[in-house]
């Protein structure tokens, strides 16, 4: 009998375990309507860097770009409905009080990932060809912990 609740517990564990991924489907923090031309003017948002999943342990998310450390919530942070975005690069950065890192998921369901780029341990991602539609954001950190931080989006002309 020990043995099957052993099993039976240790084979939840495993179902939990894959499951604690960030995960676009989830309800995100914050939503926000915007279009490629409001970001013209860069916009931000406040943010808790910072979650309990490692990225790699996440099969399903193998992002397009740097693959470093970091660790995410499940829920996004952010869930973006950017219209008319086809004419501007989408820059997404990070601003914060620690070693963050930035994860994307993009309307096309394509990963994005970095740690260092915006400069100062802090991220940036630059969507070179973004299409509109939804756009999830998680804030994480590189190493676990949590954070001040704040999100900033801005779009540039092709």
């Amino acid at each position: 009998m020990k043995r099957i609740l052993a099993m039976a517990l240790l084979a939840f564990g495993a179902a939990g375990a894959a499951q604690a991924c960030p995960d676009w489907r989830l309800e995100a923090a914050a939503s926000y309507n915007l279009s490629g031309d409001q970001l013209r003017k860069a916009q931000g948002a406040d943010v808790i860097a910072g979650g309990e999943n490692y990225i790699w342990n996440c099969p399903g998310i193998n992002p397009q770009s740097d693959q470093g450390a970091g660790y995410f919530t499940s829920n996004p942070d952010f869930r973006f409905f950017i219209s008319d975005l086809e004419r501007y690069q989408l820059v997404v950065s990070v601003i914060s009080q620690c070693d963050s890192a930035l994860l994307i998921n993009t309307q096309s369901a394509s990963w994005y990932y970095d740690d260092d780029d915006n400069g100062n341990l802090d991220p940036r991602i630059v969507l070179t060809r973004p299409i509109s539609g939804q756009i999830d954001v998680w804030v994480g950190t590189y190493d676990g912990e949590y954070c001040d931080a704040r999100l900033m989006l801005e779009t540039f002309p092709r």
